[in-house]
Formats: C-alpha cells, structure tokens, sequence
C-alpha cells in the first residue's frame, strides 16, 4: 500500500490546512508514513511570511530529495501559491499546488502513484517490443512526462475564492493533542509589508452550523481543547449572509457542544470588543488567552504599515483585557526593521510594551515581499540594526514572561498534558498558556491540576 507523509510550516491555519488534508489522504487509501525517508509521497505545506519561510522550505525539499530520491515531492500551501514556478525548478519536486487547488491534492498524488506504476511496465514493455510514443502515452497516462519530466503546477487565482477550503477532520491519533479548527480564510486587509491577502484570498467564513458540527465530531473523537482559528479570525461572519458574529459563534460552540475549553488563536486589535473578553471571562471554558498582533508601538509606522489602529487604540484593548481577566495571557506579534522605522519609532515600540502588561511576545525581523507595497518603500534598515532590535526585544520578552510567571506563582492552574516530556515528566499548558513540567509520565490529552512554580522548569506534582 502506498505510503504518504506530511510537513507542515507557518501558522495554526496551515496546520488545519495540513491536518484536513492528512486525513484526506487517509481515506483515499494511503497509509502515514512517519519519517519522510519511508513515503512514496512526501506533502510540504509550505508558508510564505517572510524570505526566511521560504528558504526552510527549499532547503526541506532538496533534504527530502537527497534522502529519498525515489519519493514524488508535492509543495503546497502559501509559497507554492505565490511562486510555483520558483518551486517547481527545484530537483525532486513533482507537483507544486496552491491553496487555490488544494482540494485536488489527492487526485494530484494518485496520478503520481500511478504514473510510478506504470513507467516500470511501461520500460519493460518497450524492451519486449516497439510501441509508438503516442501508444505508450496512451496506454500508461503520465507514466513519461511525471517519470522525467519537469514539475507539474496547479494554481489558480486565490482572490477569486469564495468558500474556505477546509473541512475539520476527526481527532485521531497523529493529530496534535489540541486540535486547530479552522473556521476562517483569507483577509481583506493590505497592510504594506504583508503578502498573505495574495496567497490566501478575500476574507470567508465557514457557517456556523458546520463550525460547530465540526467541534461535536472532534469532542466525539476525544478532544478536550479545540484552537479556534483563521487568518482573520475576528473578521469571522462578516462574509455571511445574514451576518454573524464570532461572539455568537462561540456563543453556540459553547452551548452546543461539551467542548471542555475553546481557545482563540490571534485577533486583531479592532476585534477586541468588550462582548468578547465579557463572555471569557465570565465562561470557565474559554482560555484566557488573547494574542493581539501589535507589529509596532509607533504611530509613524503603523500608519506606513497601512495597519488600521494608533498604539494608543491598541493600549485599550489590552487595558480591557486586564481589567476583567487580571491573569489572562497578553501575547502580541512585533516586526522590527520597517523600512524608514527610525531609532526613534523603535523606542517608542520598546517603551510601550514596557508599560503595557504583555505575558510573551513574537518578535519578527522585516522581510521584503515580492508584490508588497513596503517592498518598493526604500529607506532600509541596515540588516545589523535590525538583528540587534530584534535580539533587544526578545531579551524585554523574556523578562515580561518571567514577571507573568512569577505573580502566578502559587496559585493552582489546570493543566492540559501535551506530547513532550522527559523521563520523568510531562509537558503541560495551563489556559492562560503557560507551560509547565509535570511530575511523573502522563498521556496526553489529560487535564492536571498543578501548583505553579515561577521557574518553568520546576517538576510540580499533580494534585
């Protein structure tokens, strides 16, 4: 039986991307394989934020190809959208798809598995006797041109999509312990450094009646946390007609389902309403959990950023969030290195998000992208400049993480055993995501509750 596997790259929504698709491929027939150096098949579900995904990506499939030649390379996902040619020059690399074709992913692979078929008996019937190219083409579809040829490219235009293209599969073993439902795509936004709208189309909402089918099936199946996710996920609903809201959606997950906790992958500052953080934190089954993209604390360069809030806007959202869940996890997204982002601008951003409560940030170095208005600005930051504000930022992380962990010191969290560990240990995320190191070796998929140690590498006894 023909073996596939599958790795992902980038964000929640290309982990549902790949976990939809895993599961589809299950039931065409395949069989997982777990190491790439034992598929006949090898999917990578690419991602195109920055040069640095890209480059992960190249080096993943010439990797792959050292390692198994023989094995068919099918890239998909946000780089393969926005450069399949790019791709597809790559040696190993058979089919390049973007999101814009994902559906027909397995077809693609069945073609490719027929065609490995059938060139052998296509060879050893040409060394018996003369047939015709035409014939042999004829008789073993694809057999030469997937055999030899170059990479096959399927894209389309993503702008003119109109339906999210994705379907939840079952929680099942190979899943991750908490299960990304995507319940949107697509943004409608263009912010000047980012080249997502391009590669994942117009903002599109999955109904609600199918978004909470899709979490009774995975409570069914024995999830306990379900990631709420999209690109744009506060923008959820506005596609729909009539309108919903995600405040109502989560309304109904929660009234409909047993889901035991729901939490919210990122939201964007404006989608940071009272009626959301109010129903977090009057549920106990909402994860107090907010992550807020941020990407700078300078006016100057949020308006050069095309981004649709001032910092003090921001300041808001994130006092509301404090103010009804004092021990609620603030995460945020900062991109250093804008072009023109002066020292100035970057010590505002430095000086805001000391006075603000944050529990962990992801800081990002400015990458150009091709197709992006921010690529034809100017005004670069020299590359050393920007290294040295992303290392500073990161150290500013580091000490707001440990001050978070350190006022929740004592108190008693549950927690969410995850995969890792060691061998006396199991890795653990309480929902205002903290990660903690339990005591003893536990299954995933199970809730502990622990006494919180400020340092995150205390073994704490279940209780």
């Amino acid at each position: 039986m023909a073996t596939f596997s599958i790795e992902n790259f980038g964000c929640r929504a290309t982990a549902a991307d790949a976990s939809a698709l895993r599961h589809a491929l299950l039931g065409d027939g395949l069989t997982l394989a777990h190491e790439h150096s034992s598929a006949d098949v090898i999917v990578l579900n690419t991602c195109t934020v920055t040069a640095q995904a890209d480059s992960q990506a190249r080096e993943a499939v010439r990797k792959i190809h050292r390692a198994n030649p023989a094995a068919r390379v099918v890239v998909t996902g946000c780089y393969a959208q926005r450069a399949p040619e790019e791709l597809a020059s790559i040696e190993g690399v058979s089919s390049v798809i973007g999101n814009s074709h994902q559906a027909e992913i397995p077809r693609v692979i069945r073609e490719l598995l027929l065609a490995a078929a059938a060139a052998p008996r296509a060879a050893a019937a040409a060394a018996r006797d003369f047939i015709p190219v035409t014939q042999l083409e004829d008789r073993y579809p694809n057999a030469l041109s997937l055999a030899s040829g170059p990479a096959k490219i399927l894209t389309g235009d993503i702008l003119a999509q109109t339906t999210v293209q994705v379907a939840s599969p079952a929680f099942m073993s190979g899943d991750r312990t908490r299960p990304v439902l995507k319940v949107q795509d697509g943004c409608n936004h263009r912010c000047s450094y980012c080249v997502i709208p391009l590669v994942r189309g117009r903002s599109r909402s999955l109904p609600p009646d199918l978004v909470v089918e899709q979490a009774r099936r995975l409570v069914t199946a024995g999830a306990k946390e379900i990631v709420l996710s999209g690109i744009n996920l506060g923008s959820y609903g506005r596609d729909l007609e009539p309108r919903v809201a995600l405040v109502r959606l989560i309304e109904r997950i929660l009234a409909e389902t047993e889901l035991e906790q729901l939490r919210f992958s990122s939201i964007e500052p404006q989608d940071i309403t009272e009626d959301l953080v109010s129903i977090a934190a009057r549920s106990t089954r909402l994860a107090t959990h907010f992550h807020v993209p941020l990407q700078s604390g300078s006016d100057r360069v949020l308006r050069a950023m095309h981004r649709w809030y001032r910092a003090e806007h921001y300041a808001q959202r994130i006092r509301l969030i404090r103010r009804l869940l004092p021990n609620a996890a603030v995460g945020a997204d900062v991109l250093v290195g804008f072009p023109g982002e002066a020292r100035e601008d970057f010590h505002a951003t430095t000086e805001f998000i000391e006075r603000l409560p944050f529990t962990y940030l992801h800081v990002f170095r400015f990458s150009e992208r091709p197709r992006t208005e921010a690529a034809n600005l100017g005004s670069a930051v020299p590359p050393s400049v920007i290294l040295e504000r992303a290392r500073s930022l990161r150290a500013l992380a580091e000490r707001k993480s440990g001050a978070f962990r350190a006022s929740q010191a004592g108190t008693i969290l549950r927690a969410l055993t995850l995969a890792g560990g060691g061998d006396n240990w199991t890795e653990g995320l309480t929902g205002n995501y903290l990660k903690v190191r339990i005591a003893g070796r536990w299954p995933p998929n199970q809730w502990r509750k622990v006494p919180l140690a400020d340092d995150p590498k205390t073994l704490l006894d279940p209780l």
